[in-house]
C-alpha cells in the first residue's frame, strides 16, 4: 500500500453513507467534545502512518544483505534528520537498464552514493583495474572494481539531481566485513569503522535542508518498487549488459 492509496481509502471512507450519519451526529457535540474527538483522530492517524513507515523499513530490511543491513544501522545512528536523509536499496533507471544502489545519504554537505562490500580475506586493489581480487584461505576470486561499479550509481543519482554541483555527489566504497587490504587502499573507499569519520569531515554545505527535502522527494519518486521482481528484472539487465552469467 502507498500514500495514494491510503488517499483513496480515506476518501471512500469519508464519502460513506454511515461516515455521514455519523457525521451529523457530531454536528451537535459540544467544544469539549471535539477538542477529544481531535486528540483521537490525530491518534489514529499518527498509528496508519507509523505502521505505514514500520512497513517500508521491514519490506527494505527484506532486501539488504547482512554488510548493507549493518551499515544501514550505523548510519541511522550517527547522522540523522533534517541534517541527513538515509535512503536503502534503491533501484534507478538508465538509458541503458537499471542501477541498484545499497544506500544514498543526502546531507547538507553533500549526497553520498554508497557501494557496500561485506568480504572476508586479503584484497589486492587498484583504483584503474577492472577486477580486484579477494584471497579467502588458499583460493582466489575476482570481483568488480566497486569503484568503477559505483560510477553507474554516481551517474545516476547525477542524471536526477542534475541542479546540484557534480562534486556535490560523492562516491564512497565501504568495506564492511573483515576484508585486509594487502595493497594500497584506493581512494574512496573506507571501511566501517572510518566511514563516519569520513562523513563527519565533509562539513562544507552546499545544499539547504529545504533542497535536501527536495533531492530525497526526487529520488524517491524515480525509484523502483522495493519488490521481488524489480530485482529479478535488475539481474536480467546485468545479463543483458555483462553476458550470462
Amino acid at each position: 500500500m502507498d500514500l495514494d492509496d491510503l488517499k483513496r481509502k480515506f476518501s471512500f471512507l469519508v464519502d460513506h453513507p454511515e461516515t455521514q450519519s455519523i457525521l451529523e451526529f457530531l454536528h451537535d457535540w459540544k467544544p469539549d467534545s471535539w477538542v477529544l474527538l481531535y486528540l483521537l483522530f490525530a491518534f489514529v492517524v499518527g498509528f496508519v502512518v507509523g505502521r505505514y513507515r514500520l512497513s517500508i523499513v521491514r519490506r527494505i530490511s527484506a532486501y539488504q544483505n547482512r554488510g548493507e543491513a549493518r551499515l544501514s544501522s550505523l548510519l541511522m545512528s550517527n547522522f540523522k534528520p533534517p541534517d541527513y536523509h538515509l535512503m536503502n536499496h534503491i533501484t534507478l533507471d538508465l538509458p541503458d537498464g537499471t542501477t541498484q544502489i545499497d544506500h544514498i545519504l543526502v546531507s547538507r554537505f553533500g549526497v553520498f552514493v554508497i557501494e557496500t562490500k561485506d568480504y572476508r580475506g586479503w584484497i589486492f586493489a587498484n583504483f584503474k583495474q577492472a577486477n580486484w581480487t579477494q584471497v579467502l584461505f588458499r583460493s582466489k576470486y575476482k570481483f568488480q572494481n566497486p569503484i568503477l561499479q559505483n560510477s553507474r550509481h554516481v551517474r545516476a543519482v547525477q542524471n536526477l539531481l542534475d541542479f546540484l554541483p557534480p562534486d556535490a555527489i560523492k562516491s564512497v566504497v565501504v568495506f564492511t566485513g573483515k576484508a585486509e587490504f594487502k595493497t594500497e587502499v584506493p581512494l574512496g573507499v573506507y571501511t566501517r569503522k572510518s566511514i563516519s569519520n569520513h562523513i563527519r569531515e565533509q562539513s562544507a554545505e552546499v545544499m539547504s535542508l529545504n533542497r535536501v527535502q527536495f533531492c530525497v522527494g526526487r529520488l524517491e519518486t524515480a525509484r523502483l518498487a522495493i519488490s521481488k521482481q524489480t530485482d529479478i528484472e535488475h539481474i536480467q539487465s546485468l545479463q543483458l549488459r555483462h553476458g550470462s552469467w
